[in-house]
């Protein structure tokens, strides 16, 4: 057997090569190499012809070969914490609308909030010579972590939680107006037992919410009991475990203030198991600004972080860091918003 018939006899045991796609289209290597990198300048009907070869042989890009034989890579990676959070969701998909401008591949990994993964998931980009890193860090990323990838010279953008003691680039929002502003939205309603549930108090964006917090009581003459602040995982289930802690409380708060709306949908579940009702009983604020904010009952009122913004800038600092030559560090902080839903 020779020919065509050899090679796709092969097919299972090796790769096909570009060279034996460029001789069974008729073009040379040149030309199906340009086709394989999705180059504009070919003709249709050679990228056509070039294709169906590709087809026919089984040939499958070699993009880790092809960057380091350009020294350049086209792939991104993507760390996040909980792909199940729709923060992340949506913050994936401003990522993906300006990356896909670049022509980039993207490689994600979820950490679950876990810096064993966290580490695991940078090693294994690290291994396959991702171009570039956008990292959502866990709650106790230690310097070392990105130290590790700044001193081999892969560009790094931080968003959502910033880092302290570590300069890199970042994207985020300014957390502690986004705290105070709903904390001020509820004194100003009378309130002045407030709780703040939820997240972890090692984490900076804990820090710079619960600063907001302190400022909107000072501001207003009230002083914070701080029995009624409890943290928690940053999650739905984190949510019911921190509200069952001051339900019982002998001087139960009239409003809480959560970490997140992911939070909050919690303390709405554990409210309504013990028989209190959530928008009535106590009154209840978010953060973020996640779409099922609009349909849960009672709507939730939330401060907006515009996760889709911040993955847009965080993807478009990356882009300018992989194709300059400038280390200069950048930080892009938005401004927060208050969106009232009242019942």
């Amino acid at each position: 057997m020779n020919g065509l018939g050899e090679i796709m006899s092969n097919k299972q045991s090796r790769r096909v090569t570009l060279m034996e796609v460029a001789n069974h289209a008729g073009v040379s290597r040149a030309t199906a190499s340009l086709v394989a990198r999705n180059s504009t300048k070919i003709s249709n009907d050679t990228k056509e012809k070039v294709l169906q070869s590709m087809k026919e042989l089984g040939y499958v890009y070699d993009r880790i070969a092809a960057n380091l034989r350009s020294q350049t890579s086209t792939t991104i990676g993507i760390i996040i914490t909980d792909v199940a959070n729709t923060f992340f969701s949506e913050l994936l998909l401003g990522v993906h609308q300006e990356l896909e401008k670049f022509g980039y591949t993207v490689f994600l990994g979820t950490t679950f909030d876990s810096v064993d993964n966290q580490v695991k998931l940078i090693s294994t980009m690290l291994e396959h010579r991702v171009g570039g890193i956008i990292l959502c860090p866990v709650s106790s990323t230690s310097t070392e972590t990105i130290e590790r990838v700044q001193n081999i010279d892969i560009p790094m953008v931080v968003a959502v939680r910033e880092l302290p003691f570590i300069e890199t680039n970042y994207v985020g929002l300014n957390y502690t107006q986004g705290a105070k502003k709903a904390t001020s939205y509820l004194l100003e309603k009378g309130h002045t037992r407030i709780a703040f549930l939820g997240g972890r108090s090692e984490s900076s964006t804990w820090h710079e919410r619960i600063e907001g917090f302190y400022q909107a009581h000072q501001n207003a003459g009230i002083n914070v009991d701080s029995s009624l602040i409890v943290d928690s995982s940053p999650t739905r289930e984190g949510g019911i475990e921190a509200v069952q802690t001051i339900i019982n409380h002998p001087n139960r708060p009239t409003a809480i203030f959560c970490f997140s709306d992911m939070i909050a949908f919690g303390v709405i579940i554990g409210l309504r198991k013990a028989g209190i009702t959530p928008g009535e009983d106590i009154e209840i604020v978010g953060f973020d600004n996640v779409p099922e904010t609009e349909i849960v009952y009672p709507p939730l009122t939330t401060v907006s972080s515009f996760p889709q913004q911040i993955g847009a800038e965080a993807a478009n600092l990356l882009h300018k860091k992989m194709t300059s030559d400038t280390n200069e560090k950048e930080r892009i902080i938005l401004q927060p918003e208050l969106v009232k839903r009242d019942k």
